[in-house]
């Protein structure tokens, strides 16, 4: 689901500032963005001139520390101008990071152009060095505030307090959304529908909210419960007029308006807006699932090299297993991959010899979700394999299924027959790629993900793969397997 959109408020109109904002957040963060480049200006001094600074002379860098001062107000302007410290894009998305760079990239820009307009002999290699060291740590900065920001929203502070608004479908979908993500720095204080009675409690996922009354009285709801921001889930009664007569009347109170998108799980990559005579139609294109030559040289060169690499790990691990209970090295089991094709998946043995056979003795301590069988303490696993797999060691044989081509490297979680036989609702979308060692259930949870939120998770990945996003996960997969998080 596309984060919902908010639609622009006069600067004039007196808004209630994010709850991010309310305890300084961009004076802080602003702060620790000049901070950030006086260090990384200082640096470039250090190593661009260091027997000056050594010696005490001042033959050479003294422009540059002249103007690097300079400099360092003309980037903090253009950080300001590009919003890049606004609380409402603060800790979600990608949005914070593209205006940081292009307002970096501009500031680079402007000073080359006022340096050669004016003559000025600024030396190369001290801008090559200090350019790029403050865009590397304006960027670190950002992650640390994120995390940060993050963390106390997960504590449920720094929240801004929303009403929903919308028929009571729409507001639990929404609503079960904004619950699950604390980071995007919203919570529903309350639920205005035409469809459910005054002081009923609905259910929005691990949150619930009461409904104060009906759409008719959204303006005196918002103004009685002091929220922030109204947020629309769905069509309203009225149509597009009196969604665009409800922002106006928000926005005398200061009180924002943000619409929910109806396109779910939709990346922001795919969606392009096309203005038809004021109206912002949205167009998304239509995924390709067949073009992609550079996804399977990925594969294939990541596995061939990871297999040469871990060999001697390869080796260890098998003969630690053959050691233990002289059983076999490796388990095989039939999954279903691209098209419905079954194959034979590869791991190392982590169970008993006998683990199918006393599945059905242990079904009724199962933790999984949905067809899936897990056990959080499942007695099948032997001393070692639960070494095995709470280090993800036992998934390295899948290297030979990315090599041989039935799996990929990032994709969706490769299915099991009796999975594949209980979907509905387009759930066999998941089947339209290669299924992959990791992917965004991978890092999102593992076991300890719900059965339909990963069943989610595989479609949002096949909806919206790009080259990118695969580098994204590995990269995200390496902190998710040393947190071991889900791995049972």
């Amino acid at each position: 689901m596309r984060p919902p959109t908010q639609l622009p408020v006069p600067a004039s109109a007196p808004v209630k500032a994010p709850a991010g904002a309310r305890r300084g957040f961009t004076p802080m963060v602003a702060l620790l963005d000049v901070v950030l480049l006086v260090v990384a200006f200082g640096l470039a001094h250090v190593v661009r001139f260091p027997w000056e600074l050594s010696t005490g002379t001042v033959q050479a860098g003294w422009i540059e520390f002249v103007v690097a001062p300079a400099i360092v107000v003309v980037w903090m302007t253009l950080l300001s101008a590009f919003r890049t410290r606004d609380p409402r894009i603060a800790g979600i998305g990608g949005d914070e990071y593209r205006r940081l760079l292009t307002a970096s990239l501009i500031t680079g820009a402007s000073v080359a152009v006022l340096a050669y307009a004016s003559q000025l002999d600024l030396a190369r290699g001290y801008v090559a060095i200090a350019f790029p060291l403050g865009i590397l740590f304006l960027v670190i900065g950002r992650k640390v505030v994120r995390s940060a920001l993050a963390r106390s929203r997960a504590r449920g502070e720094r929240l801004q307090d929303v009403l929903l608004v919308g028929d009571t479908e729409d507001v639990r979908y929404v609503g079960r959304r904004i619950a699950s993500t604390p980071g995007a720095g919203y919570r529903v204080r309350a639920v205005v529908t035409d469809c459910e009675p005054v002081g009923v409690t609905i259910g929005l996922g691990a949150a619930t909210a009461p409904v104060v009354g009906g759409i008719d009285d959204v303006l005196d709801l918002a103004r009685a419960q002091g929220v922030s921001a109204v947020v629309v889930a769905g069509a309203v009664r009225g149509g597009h007029e009196r969604l665009r007569r409800l922002g106006w009347q928000l926005e005398e109170h200061g009180v924002e308006l943000v619409v929910s998108s109806p396109l779910a799980d939709i990346a922001a990559g795919r969606v392009h807006e096309r203005p038809v005579d004021g109206l912002p139609l949205m167009h998304v294109e239509t995924p390709d699932y067949r073009r992609r030559a550079g996804k399977r040289l990925l594969d294939v060169t990541g596995a061939g090299i990871g297999l040469l690499l871990l060999a001697p790990v390869l080796a260890v691990v098998a003969l630690v297993i053959r050691s233990d209970d002289g059983g076999p090295v490796f388990f095989r089991q039939v999954r279903v991959g691209r098209g419905g094709a079954e194959f034979s998946i590869l791991k190392f043995r982590t169970m008993c010899v006998d683990a199918e056979a006393r599945v059905a003795a242990l079904h009724a301590d199962n933790d999984g979700a949905g067809p899936l069988f897990k056990m959080k303490d499942d007695p099948r696993i032997t001393r070692v394999g639960a070494f095995l797999r709470r280090t993800s060691l036992d998934e390295l044989p899948q290297l030979w299924n990315v090599l041989t081509g039935t799996m990929s490297l990032v994709g969706p979680r490769p299915a099991l027959p009796r999975e594949v036989a209980l979907y509905e609702d387009f759930a066999d979308r998941r089947l339209l790629v290669t299924p992959g060692i990791t992917g965004l259930w991978q890092v999102s949870g593992r076991s300890d993900l719900d059965w339909v939120d990963g069943v989610r998770l595989d479609l949002h990945y096949v909806e919206n793969w790009s080259f990118l996003h695969d580098l994204v996960i590995l990269a995200r997969t390496v902190p998710s397997v040393l947190r071991s998080r889900g791995a049972y």
